[in-house]
């Protein structure tokens, strides 16, 4: 009997190919959602490439109450519009490469709908673009300690 392989993952924004690599080798996958949430990583943070570069996009989060807040706790802000911002980057980096006007329409709606909380969306977009990737892994938060 073959022992099932488990990975352990942060939630992360539009995360590296590295994440995905992650998420096609092992059986089973849990994002962690009682951790300590940590300002300036791949949870709120991604990189695209941008016309003149690397280009750093930021989720703004609403200042949690302590210090060490769970990551399920995380709530986003909508300070400066940032969706709108966002989707206008990813748009005018990505408009006149191969392929993009057959997946924007799934990725526009998540720069116009609304979430409360980062770990919602962050799983929302990784699971879409599973979908796109054709691989299903099977992936669950963790649970309460």
């Amino acid at each position: 009997m073959k022992e099932m392989k488990t990975a352990y993952l942060s939630s992360a924004y539009l995360a590296p190919v590295e994440y995905y690599t992650k998420l096609l080798a092992y059986d089973k996958v849990f994002v962690e959602q009682h951790d300590h949430y940590i300002k300036q990583t791949y949870r709120n943070r991604c990189t695209i490439a941008g016309p003149s570069g690397e280009l750093a996009l930021s989720i703004p989060t609403v200042k949690p109450d302590t210090l060490k807040c769970p990551m399920k706790d995380i709530r986003i802000s909508d300070h400066g519009n940032w969706r709108h911002l966002h989707w206008n980057a990813i748009e005018s980096a990505y408009n006149s490469t191969p392929f993009f006007e057959y997946y924007k329409d799934d990725f526009r709606p998540f720069y116009e709908k609304k979430y409360e909380f980062l770990i919602d969306f962050n799983e929302a977009l990784c699971r879409m673009v599973c979908e796109l990737i054709d691989i299903h892994p099977t992936i669950e938060r963790t649970a309460e300690y």
